[in-house]
């Protein structure tokens, strides 16, 4: 399944995401906007993972004095993409 996912109150403005239809294993993740090493970093630790895992431990990440992050928003987007499949 393609997730295209626009962020609200962070950096970045969209995450693409691929994530098996039946495994719900995260095949890949691509910040569009953001700091660079930041979520390239994140989207190659998330990549293999089950989309489960990776919200149980990003959602609720803020940066800095925001109320979330690239880590929550993508964890946000997951969380979506779970409820509509």
């Amino acid at each position: 399944m393609k997730i295209e996912y626009t962020t609200h109150g962070t950096c970045s403005k969209m995450i693409l995401i691929d994530v098996d239809d039946d495994s719900k294993v995260i095949n890949d993740v691509q910040f569009i906007g953001g700091c660079p090493g930041n979520t390239i970093g994140l989207s190659a630790m998330v990549r293999g993972q089950k989309a489960e895992d990776v919200i149980k431990k990003l959602e609720g990440i803020q940066c800095g004095m925001k109320p979330t992050s690239c880590p929550d928003q993508l964890a946000n987007a997951l969380r979506q993409s779970l409820q509509q499949s």
